[in-house]
């Protein structure tokens, strides 16, 4: 592909300078700059749009892209991202019309795919996959989610008699979050139990042993669970020839957020490109809040140093300084936010100025405003759910939709009073959450049956397709699997094995099921059809709500039948599936308009008109759980500071005096007075427009005045005992 010249209308000139500086480095006039990237995108400053630019730019200016690896945090990230790549292309072309010299000089081709774009887990899938030979993997794994990965942890759990001990043992979905901590973290397991698991100390050589069996139990049984697809990718790069070979195979490696990378993923990174040529990463110290997935804000704050120097280039554009051996990393800061206005910036900015360490960044806007953000003191969590309800219903009345309008909380639980008001005034909701698509029963059985018929030797998928067979219990599933295990011909196990008297017919007909499945001219998505019709008339003899589950079973299909075979589907929807299934309650979806409550963690990348944060006090921001070590208070006001800066035009931070706690360990509830979050300090409230409600007026809405009636009620209590 030819380098082009630039257009005669340049199709960057919607970007402001910082965003053109970091969509031009190394390109054009710069293209002696062969500096890795860093991009510090501050909240609401136009990262995905200057990201795709960049990608396009790549493009326009010879770049394969076949030869560019996207790394995004999600899957629908990257789809969005060769949308907008598209779009810049096409502008491109439509303004080059106006010179035939320039549009002969661009592909005559399609707008170009970007066939490796996508998340760290499903390109690693496919990598492992091509080099499955090399590194010692049968090509035909399959992939645990974290339900199966539990279930089968929790089988070598029971094997090794760690379900009898006197003493209680960890529950499985405990050992599976210890063991993917110690995987993607690059702990060892004692520094992993001592820092956060620390209830679990005292088992160390029997979790140990317990993991060693798991990973024995993946290997024989063929499969990998997600942290696998980042642990083998990070060991294929620790060999010379293979890191050199995935490296070259790349001249371009772009990662969006770069802040919610982990220690195996910033290792592929350095592995892959060493020297850090035509590496990108963007992201935003401020905003890293994924610490319990094992993400390190460390990734961020060293990437300058991870290839031997140190600089940074704001929007003046002055050369950072060089540091000692290496190639120096260029950073550049956007700082203009399209998202807020300049009362909600300066509030936010001050609040992450007291940060311990980050990048040097004041975000700024031309959306400017009268109102400020507002700190509203109630006397309890009651109050706080009544206030929030008012101000959605006045914002209503404004013109702000419901949908425009959220509330995100540190925890799940905080909302809890919300829920219920909203819910008596009648004001619906959509709560982030609910039933996972592959965590649904009857998914999980369709999925095992393709997974099984791939994969013989995966024994977690054998147990649950056998045992739905009437009359199969697990002692005859287990005595079937041990025998598939010992031979090289499934098939001929399948059709020698002697089920119970009364399972002999369903036996036959998952016996031609299963041929049918392996049968080498059987072209996809006929397997799913064939699991479908198998599967249900089980549906309907194990769920009284058989009709609605059918619906995920034919949007299974459906989702099927855009994928090019077994192995990708399966892939794709264990890393990247559907959020919910038909079980989920779907009437707050059934009216016009609904409110979104969500956590902190899940609204991080959206935004709203109008948001409210809830229980802005210690105990809650920062959690009383997240504040044993500096790092844990860091990433709380963080936190608090990703919240702040997804509103547009109305921020309403909520103070409740008292809030009760429900009591884990004894009967009954408590409540607890607390302090404004250490967050917003004494120096910032300027900053704020400071509320108290109920206020003690009469007549206004909140807390009932005392009327002559209470009066006497009180008079006659205490004539009792005189």
């Amino acid at each position: 592909m030819p380098i082009v010249t630039p257009a005669p209308t340049d199709p960057f000139a919607e970007l402001n300078p910082a965003q053109q500086d970091a969509v031009r480095h190394g390109l054009g006039d710069q293209a002696a700059d062969t500096r890795p990237l860093l991009v510090i995108a501050g909240a609401g400053s136009g990262k995905t749009n200057t990201l795709a630019h960049r990608v396009a730019n790549l493009i326009l200016h010879g770049a394969d892209p076949q030869r560019i690896l996207l790394l995004t945090f999600s899957r629908r990230a990257a789809v969005e991202m060769e949308r907008r790549v598209a779009s810049v292309m096409g502008r491109v072309l439509k303004a080059s019309q106006s010179s035939a010299s320039f549009a002969a000089s661009l592909p005559t081709t399609p707008l170009p795919a970007l066939p490796w774009s996508g998340t760290f887990h499903s390109v690693g899938a496919r990598l492992l996959r091509e080099y499955a030979l090399r590194i010692g993997l049968d090509e035909t794994f399959t992939i645990h989610d974290r339900s199966d990965s539990e279930d089968l942890l929790g089988l070598v759990r029971h094997d090794l008699n760690l379900s009898a001990t006197k003493n209680r043992f960890p529950q499985k979905g405990t050992c599976l979050s210890i063991y993917s901590r110690v995987v993607n973290t690059q702990g060892s397991l004692a520094d992993v139990l001592a820092s956060t698991f620390t209830w679990c100390a005292a088992w160390e050589t029997e979790l140990k042993a317990l993991f060693r069996g798991y990973v024995e139990a993946k290997q024989t049984q063929n499969v990998l669970d997600y942290d696998d697809l980042l642990l083998f990718w990070a060991e294929m790069v620790t060999e010379p020839v293979l890191a050199a070979e995935l490296g070259n195979r790349f001249d371009h490696v772009l990662v969006d957020e770069y802040q919610d990378t982990n220690r195996l993923q910033a290792a592929i990174l350095l592995g892959m490109k060493p020297d850090g040529a035509g590496v990108t990463v963007v992201g935003d110290d401020a905003q890293s809040i994924y610490a319990f997935r094992g993400a390190t804000v460390r990734n961020i704050l060293d990437f300058p140093n991870q290839f031997g120097g140190v600089g940074q280039d704001g929007q003046d554009g002055q050369a950072g300084q060089a540091g000692q051996g290496g190639k120096v990393a260029r950073i550049v800061t956007l700082e203009r936010n399209y998202r807020s206005t300049q009362p909600i910036l300066e509030a936010s900015n001050a609040v992450i100025a007291q940060a311990r360490e980050c990048y040097a960044k004041t975000l700024w806007t031309n959306k400017m405003s009268s109102m400020k953000p507002q700190l509203v003191l109630v006397p309890d969590e009651a109050d706080e759910a009544r206030w929030v309800a008012e101000r959605v219903l006045a914002h209503r009345e404004a013109g702000l939709r419901l949908k425009s309008q959220a509330v995100l909380f540190r925890t799940s639980s905080h909302s809890a009073a919300v829920e219920l008001e909203l819910t008596r005034r009648g004001i619906p909701f959509v709560k982030f959450g609910g039933l996972k698509f592959l965590e649904a029963t009857h998914v999980k059985d369709m999925l095992a049956i393709l997974r099984f018929a791939q994969n013989p030797r995966g024994r977690l998928a054998g147990m649950r397709v056998t045992q739905l067979i009437p009359g199969i219990g697990a002692v005859t599933a287990a005595r079937f699997l041990d025998a598939m295990a010992q031979s090289t011909e499934p098939q001929a196990v399948l059709d020698s094995f002697e089920p119970p008297g009364g399972a002999k017919l369903e036996w036959q007909a998952f016996v031609s099921l299963y041929r049918g499945l392996r049968h080498p001219q059987l072209a996809w998505p006929a397997d799913i059809s064939l699991a479908k019709q198998w599967y249900l008339p089980h549906l309907e003899r194990l769920h009284d709500d058989a009709d609605v589950r059918r619906a995920d079973i034919e949007n299974l299909e459906r989702i099927a039948s855009g994928y090019a075979s077994t192995e990708r589907f399966l892939t794709d929807l264990t890393l990247d599936p559907p959020d919910a299934t038909s079980d989920q309650s779907g009437a707050p979806y059934r009216d016009e308009d609904y409110m979104v409550l969500s956590t902190i963690h899940s609204a991080k990348g959206q935004e709203w008109k109008a948001v409210f944060v809830l229980r802005a006090v210690d105990g809650c921001i920062p959690s009383d759980l997240g504040t044993g070590n500096s790092a844990d208070i860091e990433e709380e006001r963080r936190l608090l500071y990703v919240a702040m800066t997804r509103a547009r035009d109305y921020l309403h931070v909520m103070q409740p005096h008292r809030f009760y706690l429900t009591q884990q360990r004894t009967s009954g509830d408590r409540h607890v007075y607390a302090l404004r979050t250490r967050f917003i300090t004494a120096a910032m409230l300027p900053r704020f427009e400071r509320i108290s409600w109920p206020s003690a007026s009469p007549g206004t809405p909140g807390r009932m005045q005392p009327t002559g009636a209470v009066m006497q009620v009180r008079e006659r209590v205490g004539a009792a005992w005189r």
